[in-house]
C-alpha cells in the first residue's frame, strides 16, 4: 500500500510549541513513521517555506518521505490566507508526481490522507484533475465551528472561508473522517451535518519510548529551571484559546495561600519565542499579564521546544495543566501521562474524554482560575494523590501506542482500499 499524506499548511518535521506547530505535526509525524516501519510506502506533502529546505526529507524511515512543494510565498502566512495557493499546491504536488521516480502517477496512491481543512481542499484539487478518484481519509485536528463557539472576547475567530471549506470537505471530499474522540464525533454531526457512519473514532497515539517515566530530579538538573522547587508546566501553542492566562492567574491565587515555610512554586511555559523583538500579540499579553501579576519571579517562558526535549520538561514537572477553552484530543495531556505526570485538564472537547477526573488526572471548569488553583493545591499538597494519578496515568497512556493506533488507522485505509474509488462518494 502506498499513502499520500497531504498536510499542506504545517510541515511535520516543524519545531513544536510555534504558531502552527502542535499536535498534528506530532500525529502526521509518528503515524507516518510508524505506518512506514509496517511496510507502507508515505508521502507527505507539505509546503515548502524556507529556501534552505531540501525538496525531499527521509529522515523518518525509508519508507517515509516528507515533500516540501512550493506554494505562496517561502515565509509562514496566515492559514486563511494559504487558501488562495491551494491549486497552486495542488498543480506543485502533481507536477512532482508526474518526475518522480518512484510514483508512477497519483493514481499509485491507494488512499490520500489529508489533515486540516486546508488539505481537504487539496485532496479536492487533486481529485478532480484524475479520471477516477482516490478515497480521502480526512482529519481536522480543529473544528473551526468550535474555535468560534470557545473564542476569548472575540479573538481568535476563525474566517468564513474555513468554515465554508470545512462543511465543502465533509460533505463533497471525505470518503471518511476520523474522530480523535467521541465528543469531536458528536460535534462533526452536530455543525457539520457528517454522517456518523462516515466517522471512524481513533486518537492520536504516544511514543512510549520517548515518553516514559524518569527521575524528576534528574530532568530538573537537566532544564536547569530555577524559579521554584515544585514546578507546574504547560507546552503548547502560545494562543488564547489554551487559556494560559487562566494558569497565570490561578498562580497568583496559589502565592496568595502560600506561607513562608510553603514550597516554592514555578509555573513554566513550553512554546512560542518570549524573546523575540516583535512578540506575537498573545505571548505580550501574557508576558505583561505576569509583570501586572508580580508573578516574574514564579513563571518561566522557555520557548518551543523540539520532540527530543519536550519530554524533559514533562519529565521534570510535578504536575502539568491543560487549562485550555477547547481541545479536539489534547495530545500534550496524553504524553504527560505516560510519563507517569498528573495532569489537570479543563473539562472540555476531548479532553472530557482522555482526563478521568481522580483516575488519571483531575478535571476543571474552563476559564475557572479558583477551582485550577484548588486542584493544582490538591494535587502539589497530597503525595498519595499524585501518586495514584502517576499510576493512573501511565495504566492509560498503555492503550495508546502509536503501533495500536496505526493499525486502527490502516483497517480504516483498507476499508476504503476495497471500495471502487470511483463509486466512492
Amino acid at each position: 500500500m502506498r499513502v499520500a499524506v497531504f498536510s499542506m499548511h504545517t510541515c511535520p518535521l516543524a519545531m513544536l510549541g510555534g504558531k502552527k506547530s502542535g499536535g498534528m505535526n506530532v500525529y502526521v509525524r509518528f503515524l507516518s513513521e510508524t505506518l512506514g516501519s509496517m511496510g507502507i510506502k508515505v508521502d507527505i506533502y507539505t509546503r515548502l517555506q524556507s529556501r534552505c529546505q531540501p525538496q525531499i526529507h527521509q529522515s523518518l524511515g525509508d519508507n517515509v518521505r516528507v515533500v516540501h512543494l512550493e506554494a505562496g510565498p517561502y515565509d509562514p502566512i496566515d492559514n486563511a490566507a494559504l487558501a488562495d495557493h491551494v491549486t497552486e499546491f495542488a498543480t506543485s504536488l502533481v507536477d512532482f508526481v508526474a518526475n518522480d521516480s518512484e510514483v508512477d502517477n497519483l493514481l499509485s496512491y491507494d488512499i490520500i490522507h489529508s489533515h486540516y481543512w486546508l488539505s481537504g481542499l487539496v485532496a479536492h484539487e487533486v481529485n478532480s484533475l484524475l479520471p477516477t478518484k482516490v478515497p480521502v481519509v480526512q482529519m481536522f485536528h480543529t473544528l473551526g465551528h468550535l474555535k468560534n463557539i470557545y473564542a476569548v472576547d472575540g479573538q481568535d475567530i476563525v474566517s468564513p472561508v474555513r468554515l465554508t471549506a470545512e462543511e465543502q470537505v465533509v460533505a463533497k471530499v471525505a470518503d471518511r473522517i476520523v474522530a480523535a474522540s467521541q465528543n469531536e464525533a458528536d460535534e462533526l454531526v452536530a455543525h457539520y451535518g457528517a454522517s456518523p457512519e462516515t466517522i471512524s473514532i481513533i486518537p492520536p497515539g504516544v511514543d512510549l519510548k520517548r515518553f516514559q517515566p524518569r527521575s524528576v530530579d534528574d530532568a530538573k538538573e537537566e532544564v536547569k529551571i530555577d524559579c521554584g522547587d515544585q514546578l507546574i508546566v504547560f507546552a503548547g501553542r502560545i494562543e488564547k484559546l489554551k487559556g494560559i492566562d487562566t494558569l497565570l492567574r490561578a498562580m497568583d491565587l496559589l502565592e496568595e495561600r502560600q506561607s513562608k515555610d510553603s514550597p516554592k512554586r514555578c509555573v513554566v511555559i513550553v512554546g512560542g519565542d518570549p524573546w523575540a523583538d516583535d512578540p506575537e500579540p498573545e505571548m505580550y499579553r501574557l508576558q505583561k499579564l505576569t509583570e501586572e501579576l508580580e508573578l516574574g519571579q514564579h513563571v518561566a517562558f522557555v520557548g518551543a521546544k523540539d520532540q527530543y526535549s519536550l519530554p524533559n520538561y514533562f519529565a521534570a514537572a510535578d504536575v502539568v495543566v491543560m487549562p485550555s477553552h477547547y481541545e479536539s484530543f489534547g495530545m500534550v495531556a496524553l504524553e504527560a501521562m505516560a510519563m507517569g505526570k498528573p495532569v489537570i485538564a479543563s473539562e472540555v472537547g476531548g479532553l472530557s474524554d482522555l482526563v478521568i477526573d481522580g483516575v488519571n488526572g483531575l478535571a476543571v471548569p474552563s476559564r475557572d482560575p479558583s477551582s485550577l488553583a484548588d486542584a493544582i493545591e490538591k494535587v502539589l499538597d497530597n503525595p498519595e494523590l499524585a501518586g495514584s494519578l502517576r499510576d493512573g496515568a501511565i495504566k492509560h497512556a498503555g492503550d495508546y501506542s502509536w503501533s495500536n493506533i496505526a493499525s486502527q488507522v490502516l483497517d480504516t485505509y483498507r476499508s476504503l482500499e476495497s471500495t471502487d474509488a470511483s463509486t466512492v462518494s
